[in-house]
C-alpha cells in the first residue's frame, strides 16, 4: 500500500497547488480574461447549436480546403498570443530604466520571450504556411485532394495538440527560459530543473509529428497527383515552392526530432550527449539544431516567394517574367540552405577556416534570392499593374525583405558577426526577413486566395489599412533596433541602465503598437467582410484574374475540386485554357469516389497532450495509458474499411449545372 504522500506523488508526480502561478498578477489577469472569453465562445456555439455542424463539417473533415482554413485559423490565434507576448517585451524594454524595474521580474520576462519566438515560428508561421500549401496545392495541380486525406486530418490535430501543450504552460507551471532554441547546458536538467524544458520539449515533439507528416503528404501530391500534361516545368510556381519546401521539411525535422530525444534524455535518463560530463559536448546540440534550423528559415519564406509570383503575375496582367530561372532559384535556394548553418555560431570558435566556408556559402544564397526579385520586378515592367490589397503587401514586401537581406549579408561577415551577433541589431535583422517576407507573405495570399476558398472577397479597405499599420509599424519597430544593435545594446535583456537609450525603445514600442492596430484592422476586415460577403461575392472566383488551374473550378470549389479533370498543355494553365475557349463540361460525368470523415485524428490529438502531459509531469500512469489507448486507437483505425463513398453521376451533373447556369448568368 501507498503511504498518502506516495499516493499524491504517483498520481499528481511533481504537479503541486504551487505549481499555479496565482502568486503572478499578469498570469492571473491573464488566465480570468482567457476563462471569459473561452466560456463566452462556448457559450456561443452553444447557443446557435454548432458543435455538431463544427464536428461534422469542420473538425473530422478530410477536405484538404477546411483543412488548410483550419490551419491558418489555427495560425491566427497563435498570433494574438504570440504578438501579444511582443506587445509585452516591448513595453517591458520601453520603460525599465533608472532603476524602475519594469512591470515583469526576470524569469517571467525569460518566459515570454521564449515562448514568443516558439509560438510565433512553430504555431504561427508554419500552420499559415502549411494551411495556404494545404488550401492551393491541390486545386493547382488538377487534384481532387491530397493522397492521404485522413494523414492530413491527423497532421493538423497533432500540430493543434503542440499548440494546446504550449498554452498549457502559461497557467500550469511555467515555460523555458532558455530562448525559443533551447541551447544547453541552460535546458539541461541542472540549470533548469523545472518543467518548463519539458514544455518545450514534448510541445515541438509533438507538432513535429503532424508537420512531418503534412510534408510527406504534401510531396505525394504533387509528384504522384498532377492533371495529365502538367508536367514538373508546367507546375505553377507556387507548387514549386511548395514541393521545395516540403521536402526540406521532410530532410530537417526528424533532425530536430532526434536532436530533442538527445535533450530529453539527458534530462529524464541522466545521460550526457549535451554535458561537459562523460564525454558530452553542447557545441554538438548546437549544429544539430541548426542544421535543422536554417533550412527551416526557408521552410517558411520559399512558399510566401511563390505566393508573391502568382500575385505579382496576376495584379501585372502579364505571364510571370524567367518562370524557369525562377525555378532553378528555387532548387538553389532549397540545396544551399543546408550548407550555411554555422553562420548562426560564429562567434562559437570554429576556427577561420569553417567561418570563411560558411560566411562565402551564406552570400551565395543571396544571389538566386536576388535573381527572383529581379525576376517581379521585370515582370511588373510595362504591365497594368493594380494596386489591390494583394499587390500592396508584395510592394511592402519587396523593399522591406530587400534591407533585411541586405544587413543579412552584412552578418555574413565573421569579423562584422563578432561585433552583431549578440547584439539588437540581429534581431532587427531577423524581424526584417521574417516580418516583410513571411508575415507580409501570407497576408498576401489569405487576401489573394480567400475569395478561392469561401467564394467572396475580403474588404479593401480594411486590408488596406491592415497593411498600412504593419508597413509603418514594422520600420518604427525594427529601424531602432539596427541602431542600438550598432551602438552595442545586447539582445535578451529586460531592464538597461543608460538612460540615453530609452527613447529608441520607446519608437520601437509605439512600432509594436501600430502593428497591433495592423492585427486588429486584419480581424476587422474579416468580420466586416463576412457582414458584407453578398456585395462581395463573385460566382466565377475568378476576381483576380489568377493565371493558375485553381481559377478553372468555381469559388468556393465542391468537395471534389474537379468533377471533368482538366488536361494542362502549358505552365500559364488557366491562360492558355481561356485562349482555347475552354468552359466547364455539363454531360459525361462519373460518380466520384470520395472518403468519408473521421474523428481520429481529434481522439489521437488529445490523447498526445494527455501524454505529454504526464510526460512532463512524471505522473507516469497517465503517460502509459495515454500511449496505450493511441497504439489502440491507431490499430482500430486501420480495420475501418467503411470509410469511402461515392457522389452519383447525377449529384455532379446538378451541381455543376447549377454553377455553369450562374456563370452563364455573369456573361
Amino acid at each position: 500500500m501507498f503511504s498518502n504522500p506516495d499516493l499524491m506523488k504517483f498520481i499528481f508526480g511533481r504537479l503541486t497547488l504551487d505549481s499555479i502561478p496565482y502568486h503572478e498578477p499578469i498570469l492571473v489577469v491573464t488566465f480570468i480574461a482567457v476563462a471569459i472569453g473561452g466560456i463566452a465562445v462556448v457559450g456561443a456555439i452553444t447557443y446557435f447549436r454548432l458543435w455538431g455542424y463544427l464536428w461534422k463539417e469542420w473538425f473530422t473533415s478530410i477536405d484538404h480546403k477546411k483543412i488548410g482554413v483550419m490551419y491558418i485559423v489555427l495560425a491566427l490565434i497563435m498570433l494574438l498570443r504570440g504578438f501579444a507576448d511582443a506587445l509585452m517585451m516591448r513595453t517591458q524594454q520601453a520603460i525599465a530604466f533608472n532603476g524602475n524595474p519594469g512591470f515583469f521580474p526576470p524569469h517571467h520576462y525569460d518566459q515570454i520571450f521564449t515562448a514568443h519566438g516558439v509560438i510565433m515560428i512553430f504555431f504561427m508561421a508554419m500552420p499559415f504556411i502549411t494551411g495556404l500549401m494545404n488550401l492551393v496545392v491541390p486545386l493547382q495541380i488538377g487534384a481532387r485532394d491530397v493522397s492521404f486525406p485522413f494523414l492530413n486530418n491527423f497532421s493538423f490535430w497533432m500540430t493543434t495538440a503542440g499548440a494546446i501543450i504550449i498554452m498549457l504552460s502559461l497557467f500550469i507551471g511555467e515555460f523555458a527560459r532558455t530562448g525559443w532554441l533551447a541551447y544547453p547546458p541552460l535546458s539541461g536538467i541542472d540549470y533548469s530543473p523545472g518543467v518548463g524544458v519539458d514544455y518545450y520539449i514534448w510541445g515541438l515533439q509533438v507538432a513535429g509529428v503532424g508537420t512531418t507528416l503534412s510534408g510527406i503528404n504534401l510531396i505525394a501530391t504533387i509528384i504522384k497527383m498532377r492533371a495529365p500534361g502538367m508536367t514538373l516545368m508546367k507546375m505553377p510556381v507556387f507548387t514549386w515552392t511548395a514541393l521545395c519546401t516540403n521536402i526540406l521539411i521532410v530532410a530537417s525535422f526528424p533532425i530536430l526530432t532526434a536532436t530533442l530525444a538527445l535533450l530529453t534524455l539527458d534530462r529524464y535518463v541522466g545521460t550526457h550527449f549535451f554535458t561537459n560530463d562523460l564525454g558530452g559536448n553542447s557545441m554538438m546540440y548546437i549544429n544539430m539544431i541548426w542544421i535543422w534550423g536554417h533550412p527551416e528559415v526557408y521552410i517558411l519564406i520559399l512558399p510566401c516567394f511563390g505566393v508573391f509570383s502568382e500575385i505579382v503575375s496576376t495584379f501585372s496582367g502579364k505571364r510571370l517574367f524567367g518562370y524557369n530561372s525562377m525555378v532553378y532559384a528555387t532548387v538553389c535556394i532549397t540545396v544551399l540552405s543546408y550548407l550555411v548553418w554555422l553562420h548562426h555560431f560564429f562567434t562559437m570558435g570554429s576556427g577561420a577556416s569553417v567561418n570563411s566556408f560558411f560566411g562565402i556559402t551564406t552570400m551565395i544564397i543571396s544571389i538566386p534570392t536576388g535573381a527572383k526579385m529581379f525576376n517581379w520586378l521585370f515582370t511588373m515592367y510595362r504591365g497594368r499593374i493594380r494596386f489591390d490589397v494583394p499587390m500592396l503587401w508584395t510592394i511592402g514586401f519587396m523593399v522591406t525583405f530587400v534591407i533585411g537581406g541586405m544587413s543579412g549579408v552584412l552578418l555574413a561577415v565573421p569579423p562584422a558577426d563578432f561585433v552583431l551577433h549578440n547584439s539588437l541589431f540581429l534581431i532587427a535583422h531577423f524581424h526584417n526577413v521574417i516580418i516583410g517576407g513571411v508575415v507580409f507573405g501570407v497576408f498576401a495570399g489569405t487576401n489573394y486566395w480567400f475569395p478561392k476558398a469561401f467564394g467572396f472577397r475580403l474588404d479593401p479597405f480594411w486590408g488596406k489599412m491592415s497593411f498600412w499599420f504593419w508597413l509603418v509599424g514594422f520600420y518604427f519597430a525594427f529601424m531602432p533596433l539596427y541602431v542600438l544593435g550598432l551602438m552595442g545594446v545586447t539582445r535578451r535583456m529586460s531592464q538597461f541602465d543608460d538612460p540615453s537609450l530609452q527613447i529608441w525603445f520607446i519608437i520601437a514600442a509605439f512600432g509594436a503598437f501600430l502593428i497591433a492596430l495592423g492585427i486588429g484592422s486584419f480581424l476587422m476586415q474579416i468580420f466586416v467582410s463576412i457582414r458584407k460577403r453578398e456585395e462581395l461575392r463573385d460566382v466565377t472566383g475568378d476576381i483576380w484574374g489568377g493565371r493558375t488551374l485553381e481559377w478553372s473550378t468555381s469559388s468556393p470549389p465542391p468537395a471534389y475540386n474537379f468533377a471533368f479533370t482538366p488536361v494542362v498543355h502549358d505552365h500559364d494553365a488557366w491562360d492558355d485554357m481561356k485562349k482555347r475557349g475552354y468552359t466547364r463540361p455539363l454531360l459525361g460525368f462519373k460518380p466520384i469516389h470520395m472518403p468519408k470523415n473521421t474523428g481520429t485524428g481529434v481522439i489521437l490529438s488529445g490523447l498526445s497532450v494527455a501524454l505529454a502531459f504526464g510526460l512532463i509531469w512524471y505522473m507516469w500512469w497517465l503517460a502509459a495509458v495515454s500511449f496505450i489507448a493511441i497504439l489502440v486507437v491507431a490499430i482500430g483505425h486501420t480495420f475501418n474499411y467503411k470509410r469511402d463513398f461515392y457522389i452519383s453521376a447525377e449529384e455532379v451533373t446538378n451541381t455543376e449545372a447549377t454553377r455553369t447556369a450562374l456563370l452563364a448568368s455573369k456573361g
